[in-house]
């Protein structure tokens, strides 16, 4: 009887699955990302970050219909309506922000939207990008009780990563802008890890980070008191800067890119 020849170790899932080839999967997690971007010419990028929970104003309206009609739940939809502003000014930002990007004259594509690839304002983001017809990015995360990826994000540069890490690194690796949109824990753990790289200047790059709705982001972190109690400076507030309108925020990320991004190198600088 002719025996069954082993198999060889990178067709081996059990092998691949295993403690033991973990740092081979953290490669491919570097290495097939690194391939496509090349593929697609994506460089540089603007990442947008918010919360998974946000919907469109347009479904969030007929939400707090049914709820009065029904009278249950009309706290909860009257919150979700005023929130839905922020899906529709991300939505709005992204679409105004990918037509400027194509208008470049620039041989590479550059400031490519960039989102975590889920619903809210993620898929507001890629769904604004969309409809300028410009070509954006998806880094989704396996989670157990996470939604599929929106389906804005273009086809081939939708990617779904195992290890935060890697997807954290590929965030912050072709960011040239980051907007910061409200959101909950991931979106926090996101803006403090960015801001502690951009403070102990591990990034080297000129980075504009925008905080998106003054009036959510002062509520939800007292950055004065930060200062107060002497555990930042002063001057860390200038690492970022808040933003209330689409207006507001596409002024200012166009005149730092035009002034500081397209001047430097295309690519990733960490």
């Amino acid at each position: 009887m002719k025996q069954k020849s082993p198999s060889k170790a990178y067709s081996n899932e059990e092998f691949l699955l295993s403690p033991e080839a973990r740092p081979i999967r953290i490669l491919a997690e570097y290495h097939e990302p690194n391939t496509r971007f090349d593929r697609f010419s994506i460089d540089d990028t603007i990442v947008v970050m918010g919360s998974a929970r946000c919907i469109e104003a347009e479904r969030a309206q007929s939400d707090l219909e049914k709820a009065r009609v029904s009278g249950e739940g009309v706290k909860q939809a009257e919150l979700q309506l005023k929130m839905s502003r922020y899906y529709e000014d991300a939505r709005t930002l992204s679409n105004r922000l990918t037509h400027w990007s194509k208008s470049l004259p620039e041989k590479h594509r550059r400031f490519v939207i960039c989102t975590g690839g889920g619903p809210g304002i993620m898929e507001a983001a890629n769904r604004g990008a969309s409809e300028a017809q410009g070509v954006n990015v998806g880094l989704s995360i396996s989670l157990p009780f996470e939604e599929h990826e929106n389906p804005y994000i273009t086809r081939e540069l939708a990617f779904r990563f195992h290890y935060f890490f890697m997807r954290k690194f590929w965030f912050l690796y072709l960011a040239k802008a980051v907007i910061f949109f409200p959101g909950g824990f991931g979106t926090l753990d996101e803006l403090f890890e960015i801001l502690t790289l951009v403070q102990t200047r591990k990034v080297r790059k000129h980075l504009p980070l925008v905080l998106y709705g003054s009036e959510y982001w002062n509520r939800i972190l007292n950055f004065d008191a930060l200062v107060e109690f002497g555990t930042i400076d002063a001057k860390d507030l200038e690492l970022f800067k808040f933003c209330d309108t689409v207006d507001e925020a596409f002024d200012y990320l166009t005149a730092e890119l035009i002034t500081r991004g397209l001047s430097g190198p295309v690519g990733a600088t960490l």
